[in-house]
C-alpha cells in the first residue's frame, strides 16, 4: 500500500491552515510563534494553497509512481522509497532546481535562503501528515492505495 494525500478542491476554503501546520511540523521548535518569528532561517511549508476566483486547493507532492523529479535530480537527492514515498535528502541537494523544472505539478519549492529544494515528505514519524490532520474542512485526506502497475 502506498500513502497518498488526496485533495478535494470542492471543499477547500483557502484558510491556509495546511501551510501553517506544515511549516510548524517541519520547524526546529515545533512551536507556532517560534516557527514564524524566532527561527532563522525559517523553514518553508511543503504545501501551498493556490486560489483562482472561488476555487482554492493545496499543491503538494503526489509521490508519483514515475517521479520525474527524481529522474531529473543530478545528485540523487530525490528517490522513491519502497513504500512509495518520494523523498528529498536536503543534505545531497545542490540547489540546481532541475527537480522544480521537471515536476509537472509545481509541487517542489525553491528555498532560496538555504539553497535547497523542499517538497512534501508526508511528515515522517507521524501517522497522519500535519496538513491532513489540521484541515478543518477535510479538503485533504490521507489514502492508502495499491501502487498502479504499468
Amino acid at each position: 500500500m502506498v500513502k497518498m494525500i488526496r485533495r478535494r478542491e470542492e471543499v477547500c476554503i483557502g484558510c491556509r491552515l495546511c501551510e501553517v501546520h506544515c511549516l510548524v511540523e517541519h520547524s526546529r521548535s515545533k512551536d507556532l510563534v517560534q516557527a514564524y518569528k524566532g527561527e532563522n532561517p525559517r523553514v518553508l511549508p511543503r504545501v501551498r494553497v493556490e486560489e483562482q476566483g472561488a476555487l482554492s486547493f493545496a499543491v503538494q507532492c503526489l509521490h508519483c509512481q514515475e517521479p520525474l523529479c527524481a529522474y531529473a535530480c543530478l545528485t540523487g537527492a530525490i528517490r522513491r522509497t519502497e513504500d512509495g514515498t518520494v523523498l528529498l535528502d536536503e543534505q545531497k541537494c545542490m540547489g540546481c532546481w532541475t527537480c522544480v523544472l521537471a515536476c509537472p505539478y509545481g509541487a517542489i519549492t525553491m528555498d532560496l535562503q538555504r539553497k535547497v529544494a523542499v517538497k512534501c515528505d508526508l511528515c515522517p514519524g507521524r501517522d497522519t501528515p500535519a496538513c491532513v490532520e489540521n484541515c478543518p474542512n477535510r479538503a485533504l485526506l490521507l489514502s492508502e492505495e495499491e501502487p498502479s502497475v504499468g
